[in-house]
């Protein structure tokens, strides 16, 4: 089968090299390279830079609505567009193009999760799973006709970092099942409930701040769901913390909640709604990520402080 890829991250990756095994792919869409680093350099994404490896072609646009772009795309003729991460919303001319339709692979366990974050928020919410959806592509957002899923169990040692992994790699193997059961005409599209569906949307600034008001629990999920990208973070004073991982403690104590209870050679602990939450990781301004051990033996960290 003849089939143009749509991809931009990581993520996206292990489903081209897998179509590249098993189907010709005769065109790759990225995102425009955007500048990074202090030199502000261009840097391919990386779909872009698996793609060149394999010497297919490589398409750019600033915007698929772009009339230019879309000859281009149905001068190449594909059977299939396989879309994975890519960025874009695609319009509907070039949903009509490919004959077998535009797939697209979607790291949730469809209607729930629809939108940007769908494994950030399956950790900070703490679902006990999750998994992936292929589907067809429609003018909704991630609301067309499921196709095949699977899924993972989350565990409570699961980061947004693990999940990622581990979907990367099932999506692939999801996508190519998905392409071989369309070929043979074995799957069932089955629409979604559209009533029961829920939104994962962008990860913003303010989410990333730790509400200390909230319970300890709930603030290791947010913790495990920000990382290893973009990460939690509070301030102690001037210095901005990024909090890596930490442990829910059972406490009841006249501290507020955002307050240092107790700081030991080791670890502190910080009062929160409801528990407190022990320190085990974090990042200092400018610094690296550690132990707070090892943050400890260059650092002090004064009890009663409250953190912003």
């Amino acid at each position: 089968m003849k089939i143009v890829f749509m991809g931009t991250p990581e993520f996206a990756v292990p489903s081209l090299e897998a179509l590249i095994q098993h189907h010709e792919v005769i065109g790759v869409v990225s995102q425009p390279d955007r500048p990074k680093g202090r030199g502000k350099k261009l840097v391919p994404t990386p779909v872009k830079a698996c793609a060149l490896a394999h010497q297919i072609p490589v398409f750019q646009p600033d915007s698929v609505k772009e009339e230019s772009f879309q000859e281009t795309l149905r001068s190449l003729q594909p059977d299939l567009i396989a879309v994975v991460a890519f960025g874009q919303i695609l319009p509907v001319d070039i949903l009509n193009i490919p004959p077998y339709g535009c797939i697209n692979v979607h790291g949730s366990l469809l209607p729930f999760y629809r939108g940007a974050a769908p494994m950030q928020w399956a950790v900070i919410n703490a679902e006990e799973k999750t998994g992936v959806t292929t589907m067809y592509m429609t003018k909704g957002l991630d609301s067309g006709d499921m196709l095949l899923k699977a899924e993972i169990p989350l565990t409570s040692e699961d980061t947004y970092g693990s999940v990622h992994d581990k979907l990367s790699t099932l999506g692939a193997d999801l996508l190519i099942q998905t392409i071989a059961g369309l070929e043979k005409q074995e799957i069932t599209p089955i629409p979604q409930n559209h009533e029961i569906s829920t939104y994962a949307p962008m990860i913003t600034k303010e989410l990333c701040h730790i509400d200390w008001s909230k319970s300890a629990e709930e603030i290791v999920h947010l913790i495990h769901g920000l990382s290893p990208v973009p990460g939690a973070y509070t301030c102690y004073g001037e210095e901005k913390w990024k909090i890596w991982n930490g442990e829910a403690i059972v406490y009841q104590g006249q501290e507020v909640p955002g307050q240092i209870i107790s700081v030991s050679k080791k670890d502190f602990m910080v009062m929160t709604g409801n528990g407190a939450l022990k320190i085990l990781e974090l990042q200092g301004s400018g610094g690296k990520r550690m132990s707070t051990d090892a943050y400890l033996r260059g650092h002090e960290i004064q009890a009663g402080v409250l953190l912003q």
